[in-house]
């Protein structure tokens, strides 16, 4: 039941009984989901749970095959992800998706591609139209770059730079996109725990400088508990819990999804 305050926030996305198969795997069993727009919202649960598939719904990878998504109060699901994407959706995903042997600067470029509109037309005429476009999205990325304290490594190829440097070029990407929601899937994966800390400052200030709601999976409860207004706990496609994160976490149901229930429990 929302509260008060709740009912008077925009709701950024809403998943109604979202359900997905991969063959006789049902994967997501209808769960319904609601982030509020400025919010960190995070999403946990085991291994295997169904969170990454709901973000893959989400973005249109795999679109639901029952439910529908929301994106403030627009239907989104059904569109491909590039239209999604336009609708400003921008994701990082749970393996390093970075474009091997270009440079930290001109893998942050690419997240300027859904804002640019290449013609024949503006090519000719370079110097007095496209110039000036290449201009303006240069800036924006300068920006992302100053933000997320990359200036250091601009022109160094990606594969040469650490990890945690990767994952930090991978978020400069997503907010290039300029998106409304952000989705970080599982952005700390592999980090020490400087990398996290470091990690987690450039997400606040990210969602504090750009406005920015975010849907976050992370498995170190550390982070989620720290930065998330609210979460969301899935286990085997389902959602179990829901609420401010220390209390969910410690959610009986979520800890027997975790470590299991015992008769003595």
């Amino acid at each position: 039941m929302a509260t008060t305050a709740e009912a008077a926030r925009r709701v950024a996305l809403r998943c109604e009984n979202v359900n997905r198969w991969f063959g006789g795997l049902h994967a997501l069993k209808g769960p319904d989901l609601a982030i509020f727009q400025g919010e960190i919202f995070g999403l946990v649960g085991p291994n295997g749970s169904g969170k990454t598939t709901l973000v893959n719904t989400v973005t249109g990878f795999y679109p639901p095959q029952k439910g529908r998504v929301f994106l403030f109060d627009e239907q989104i699901n059904g569109l491909p992800p590039y239209r999604i994407a336009q609708k400003g959706v921008a994701r990082t995903f749970q393996n390093v998706a970075l474009f091997r042997g270009l440079t930290v600067l001109d893998n942050i470029l690419v997240g300027r591609h859904i804002h640019m509109r290449p013609s024949a037309l503006a090519t000719l005429g370079y110097w007095w139209w496209a110039k000036k476009e290449e201009v303006a999205h240069r800036a924006k990325v300068e920006d992302v770059i100053d933000l997320l304290q990359l200036e250091d490594v601009r022109d160094e190829p990606v594969d040469v730079i650490p990890l945690g440097l990767q994952k930090r070029v991978e978020l400069a990407r997503a907010l290039a996109a300029e998106p409304r929601l952000l989705v970080l899937d599982e952005p700390m994966a592999g980090m020490n725990q400087e990398e996290k800390e470091y990690m987690v400052r450039f997400i606040l200030d990210a969602h504090e400088d750009l406005g920015l709601t975010i849907l976050i999976i992370e498995h170190h409860m550390d982070v989620v508990t720290s930065i998330c207004h609210r979460v969301a706990v899935f286990n085997d496609g389902v959602k179990i819990a829901e609420g401010a994160p220390r209390e969910t976490i410690n959610d009986p149901a979520v800890v027997a999804a975790y470590i299991g229930a015992s008769d003595a429990a």
